[in-house]
């Protein structure tokens, strides 16, 4: 499986009144990272709101040589092409900003997610963690990913880092190691320990019924910060 992890910087919020000036992709292969990756600045020709520079600091005077959209397109649709699926945090920002070059460009088509599947990685995070903050930061702290090296935003930083993050948050436990430290073969090659059928049945202690009604609280809890995506909620029904 081919996925392509991307960012964009903009001049702007709006896509209607903004545009791109920066395009970062890390490929994905089979969850592997492959060191192919895209990466491209281009000239808006508008000037970058000081707010915008604020938070990547990409200068006009930087951009003021390098190509412009239509210029680029081709080689990053090319770039894309054979792609299954996108990985972007906040999706519909970066995917209106690049449907809208697209659109002023005259690109082959108007919609990439006509043409890929779109993981947005933000919503994937606030099913996963309800209630609690979950921009890039936040996710690398939680996830203990290291973005010391992360003053400004930058499109290829961020999609290396979304990278790690995202497999971090889908790749779940690979190894337990009960008792002993693990090895750099992981798992292969461990003892297997039977036990033996003559052993004592476990004893197993009955939740009591307040223990029951708090676990339900915590439920219901669960449930409404997750506008109703409790796992476990599905899992007894």
């Amino acid at each position: 499986m081919r996925q392509i992890v991307l960012d964009t910087e903009t001049t702007g919020l709006e896509a209607s009144e903004h545009n791109i000036i920066e395009i970062g992709c890390v490929e994905l292969v089979n969850r592997r990272l492959t060191g192919n990756n895209y990466h491209q600045y281009i000239r808006p020709d508008r000037e970058v709101d000081a707010g915008a520079m604020e938070v990547h600091g990409i200068s006009n005077e930087f951009l003021s040589d390098k190509p412009r959209f239509g210029e680029v397109m081709g080689d990053f649709l090319a770039y894309l092409e054979g792609a299954e699926e996108l990985v972007i945090h906040n999706a519909p920002f970066d995917v209106g900003f690049l449907n809208r070059e697209l659109e002023r460009n005259r690109g082959p088509y108007q919609d990439l997610r006509q043409h890929y599947g779109i993981l947005d990685t933000l919503l994937m995070a606030r099913k996963m963690h309800p209630g609690q903050k979950n921009n890039l930061d936040a996710l690398c702290k939680r996830y203990v990913i290291n973005n010391e090296h992360r003053q400004l935003h930058g499109a290829l930083l961020d999609a290396e880092i979304l990278a790690d993050v995202y497999l971090a948050m889908t790749g779940g436990q690979t190894l337990l190691s009960l008792g002993g430290s693990a090895n750099s073969e992981g798992a292969q090659g461990g003892e297997i320990r039977r036990l033996s059928p003559e052993r004592r049945p476990l004893k197993v202690i009955p939740a009591s019924e307040s223990e029951l009604a708090a676990h339900q609280a915590q439920l219901d809890a669960i449930d409404k910060k997750s506008g109703g995506n409790c796992l476990w909620r599905s899992l007894e029904s």
